[in-house]
């Protein structure tokens, strides 16, 4: 069927009624607004999304915890502080993110990041204490909660592969929530009876070395990818766990976490000569 609206001294041609244009739903405006956007500012309007989620999930699952266990009234605030200064890091770092959405990977490691908040909280609270075998439900509950955050590292890179949304800040992202996740578990298995303090030193040496390359510039060269070091990294946190658990005693977590430190500590001094022959090398300008 055709529709003649022809006005006199226009030659238009007919219009027919597949030609006519479509309206909008009021639904469909926002979506074409955003889809309109540069890939920078859709990025950072879905990083905003995840994040405010995420805040929210771990400011309530905070405050539960507390309520339940229970825990000291400032438990949810340490919780949240810690989820939002790395909330604010992954905002300052989203400009190495080529993409314009945060991706499924992000999200795992940003769940990963919620979950290391709630355990950080722990330390300086009333739980853990030792000895572990007086409170065996606690102890359980931070070895689950714990072996969840850990297993869900092997699955972000995978996926951003996978999704083609791979990034320099997705890999950042991942070895700094390690970072942090190592070093709060070093935390609680001190506070816990099962080792001294100086298994501290397993968290600490991360950052030990990225304060190092701030004198010695050239510790901060690339090195390659390495099985070696992603196994050792598996290896430390998988021990911190271990300690944990109310039927490890403590003379031999202890034992543990001091070999997983020696394996460590071998691993980063591997590294340090690479990049120590790696700067040897280098011609002259």
């Amino acid at each position: 069927m055709i529709a003649e609206n022809r006005r006199p001294g226009l030659d238009t041609a007919p219009i027919t009624l597949l030609q006519r244009p479509t309206m909008q739903t009021p639904g469909q405006r926002p979506a074409l607004a955003i889809a309109l956007l540069p890939p920078a500012a859709r990025l950072r309007r879905d990083a905003a999304r995840d994040l405010s989620v995420a805040g929210v999930l771990v400011l309530t699952m905070a405050i539960a915890l507390g309520t339940a266990i229970p825990l000291g009234s400032g438990y949810a605030i340490k919780a949240a502080l810690l989820f939002g200064v790395g909330g604010w890091l992954v905002w300052r770092g989203l400009g190495a993110h080529p993409h314009a959405r945060f991706g499924p990977a992000n999200r795992i490691t940003l769940l990963r990041l919620g979950s290391a908040a709630l355990l950080a909280a722990l330390v300086g609270e009333a739980l853990p204490q030792a000895p572990l075998t007086a409170m065996p439900g606690v102890a359980w509950w931070l070895v689950i909660v714990a072996t969840v955050t850990a297993v869900l590292d092997a699955a972000d890179g995978a996926l951003a592969r996978r999704s083609g949304l791979a990034s320099a800040f997705g890999a950042r992202f991942d070895m700094e929530t390690d970072a942090f996740f190592t070093l709060l578990l070093c935390a609680l298995v001190v506070q816990a009876g099962q080792a001294g303090p100086w298994v501290l030193a397993s968290g600490l040496m991360r950052y030990a070395f990225v304060a190092a390359a701030a004198v010695w510039p050239w510790l901060s060269g690339a090195l390659p990818p390495s099985k070696r070091r992603q196994t050792v990294c598996v290896v430390q946190i998988t021990t911190l766990i271990v300690c944990l658990g109310p039927i490890v005693p403590a003379a031999l977590a202890s034992a543990l976490a001091a070999l997983s430190l020696a394996l460590l500590t071998l691993s980063f001094a591997i590294d340090v000569r690479t990049l120590a022959q790696q700067r040897h090398l280098q011609p002259e300008t």
